[in-house]
């Protein structure tokens, strides 16, 4: 069974006849527009918890277990990865987005409305699965687009994915602030409420790709990875670039809130701002580097912790936060475009494959830097991040050197 889900990847089911869609005719420049709004949207809901659960414990009148609310929402998205994402390759994606788009809509309410910790959890537990919506949304642009403006199309996308994620905290904990932590879920479920107008006037059917069935397709994840060699490669490379990634995002508030700094954490917060620089670095930075884009892009974060361990400083920082992001969003457009030009009909479960290594590398990047934090400080969660990316682009340049001698 799984061998059959797997070959489907490399050609369509014969009784299914590919649209101009599927042969990747185009997109407008207003649907592209409006699919980075809904993957910026949609990925951001996860994160607005996070600002926020000091006055989630206040509210409730707890103490740390509170942070079973961001918890909750981590294993709803890992869920929502593995059980949602691969069936855009089984069915129309844009049924599949319009229903995740009710779903989160709905998740977001109940959880401005929850009586106690618990009805919270579950309702970010709702949040989570339905906010892999963008990971539905990449593989579909993906589809849509030709060749040649594929890429240009993912770092669209992608950046706006990475806006979502550092914007959201920042909007979150003044929304909280200013008026309390349910009015950001109500305002979440309105702003879900729009996506959901918006994506329904104007997103396009897509054609299903694969016959096989709902457990077909979850097994067969195991040997897209098994026999995807670039796959592999692209995913280890990339969660080892986010594992310091993560570590760094994690822990920078304690110490902009340390003695040595003394910073409130909304002025910590303006950190996701000044990232926004590099998120629109990496479009002409993918263009300058052509082909050795990826290099580029991870040896720019390799430099940015040695940049955030030489200038412990506002402006090292910065910059540090600033090349990080760059060289991050270039690598992340450049891999995820290879493989999913790769995928065939599979776009979903090598969406999922790739996404869901960089989550698990990512909560391991943010436990590993608690860990390094509390014993070594700053440089040690600095040099945990440093090492990671290293090794990713050794992990690069090695893959490069293998496929140009087989060339």
């Amino acid at each position: 069974m799984a061998s059959r889900c797997l070959e489907e990847h490399v050609m369509n089911a014969p009784s299914i006849k590919p649209t101009p869609q599927t042969e990747g005719a185009g997109m407008s420049r207003g649907l592209v527009l409006l699919l980075a709004a809904a993957t910026g949207l949609s990925v951001g809901t996860q994160y607005y918890n996070q600002p926020l659960l000091g006055l989630i414990a206040d509210g409730f009148g707890i103490g740390t277990q509170v942070s079973l609310v961001a918890i909750a929402t981590q294993i709803g998205y890992a869920l929502g990865l593995i059980l949602l994402v691969p069936l855009g390759d089984k069915l129309d994606r844009r049924r599949l987005i319009l229903f995740q788009c009710v779903g989160l809509t709905v998740a977001t309410l109940c959880a401005s409305v929850a009586p106690e910790l618990y009805s919270l959890a579950m309702a970010s537990i709702m949040i989570g699965v339905f906010a892999t919506i963008a990971q539905q949304i990449i593989p579909l642009a993906s589809e849509l687009s030709p060749a040649s403006s594929r890429e240009r199309v993912l770092a669209s996308i992608t950046s706006a994915l990475l806006v979502g994620v550092l914007l959201a905290r920042v909007i979150a904990g003044f929304v909280g602030a200013c008026f309390s932590w349910r009015a950001m879920f109500l305002v979440g479920a309105a702003l879900s409420l729009m996506m959901l107008a918006g994506l329904a006037l104007k997103l396009p059917p897509s054609q299903p790709q694969s016959r096989a069935s709902y457990i077909e397709l979850l097994v067969s994840l195991f040997e897209v990875v098994r026999d995807g060699a670039e796959l592999r490669k692209a995913s280890l490379v990339q969660s080892l670039v986010f594992f310091g990634f993560s570590a760094f995002w994690t822990i920078l508030t304690l110490l902009l809130q340390s003695p040595a700094f003394g910073l409130s954490s909304g002025t910590a917060g303006l950190f996701g701002v000044v990232a926004l620089v590099g998120v629109m670095l990496a479009p002409p930075g993918l263009r300058l580097a052509g082909q050795y884009a990826g290099h580029v892009g991870i040896g720019l974060v390799v430099a940015s912790f040695f940049v955030m361990i030489a200038f412990v400083n506002l402006v090292g920082l910065g910059v540090g936060a600033i090349l990080m992001t760059t060289g991050l969003q270039m690598s992340l457009i450049y891999n995820q475009s290879r493989i999913l030009a790769l995928a065939g009909t599979a776009r979903g479960r090598f969406n999922t494959i790739f996404m869901a290594s960089q989550f698990a590398f990512g909560a391991a990047g943010s436990a590993a830097g608690s860990l390094g934090w509390q014993s070594g400080g700053w440089t040690a969660v600095m040099a945990m991040a440093l090492i990671a990316s290293a090794t990713a682009l050794l992990v690069q340049f090695i893959h490069h050197s293998k496929a140009g001698a087989q060339a």
